[in-house]
């Protein structure tokens, strides 16, 4: 019997310990690797090359579904299947659209995300009951919406810097994480707001989370540097 190799990508260690003991459990399943934010879940899918990861939507500096678009298009051979806390048609088209293979509900029966993972590496899709059903009715529907959304598509990299906005980091750190340059990324943050008609640094974190790119959650410290200090409040974005 084949093994299947699994990374397990999660923001939390508890979640990853938890995920990690079910699938050894299983016997035909192998724990290869963790990641604990989205940059990293890509990075260590590069190196790792699973058969299946098994990726969390909203993680940090980046999200699920921009970690599942860059490992389907660098790695076809490897599977994605999302697990999130959101069912709604916002999040599972985008996911659906990023590449992954399946999309489950967190409080799935340990015995449905078993059979997703084996079905994934099958190269079969794998949805929970509740999500295949939203789905079809989604598909449905997408023609109609299509027209009027199409304008204020963004780039995977346009996506990274609206998170990376609303997450809080300054002009100086997005450069950083990104390997650009500041001038870099202030080319990208104008052009975001000219696409989106937004002019304000707090409206476009709005529409980050309106929109599904980030998950709004409460935050009560400013982000740190790469050396572990808190960023200056001045070296935030602020309106140009």
């Amino acid at each position: 019997m084949k093994t299947i190799r699994v990374l397990v990508a999660d923001d939390h260690a508890i979640v990853r310990a938890g995920l990690r003991a079910l699938l050894e459990a299983a016997g035909d399943m192998d724990v290869i690797g963790e990641a604990k934010n989205g940059q990293e879940a890509v990075r260590e899918a590069e190196r790792l090359r699973p058969d299946v990861v098994l990726l969390d939507l909203a993680m940090p500096l980046l999200n699920g579904v921009e970690a599942a678009r860059q490992i389907a298009h660098q790695l076809p051979a490897t599977k994605v299947l999302i697990l999130s806390a959101y069912s709604d048609a916002q999040h599972l088209q985008k996911a659906v659209e990023a590449g992954a293979t399946g999309y489950l509900m967190k409080e799935t029966a340990s015995k449905d995300l078993l059979r997703a993972i084996r079905e994934a590496c099958k190269g079969n899709g794998f949805f929970s009951p509740p999500i295949a059903r939203r789905l079809l009715k989604q598909w449905r529907n997408r023609d109609l919406e299509s027209k009027s959304t199409a304008a204020l598509e963004l780039t995977s990299r346009q996506t990274q810097v609206v998170q990376l906005i609303a997450e809080g980091y300054s002009s100086k750190q997005i450069a950083e994480l990104l390997s650009v340059s500041i001038k870099t990324v202030g080319k990208h943050r104008q052009a975001l707001m000219d696409k989106l008609d937004i002019h304000e640094i707090a409206s476009l974190t709005r529409y980050a989370v309106s929109s599904g790119v980030v998950e709004s959650k409460p935050t009560s410290n400013w982000p740190v540097t790469r050396n572990g200090t808190p960023a200056d409040e001045s070296d935030r974005l602020t309106h140009p």
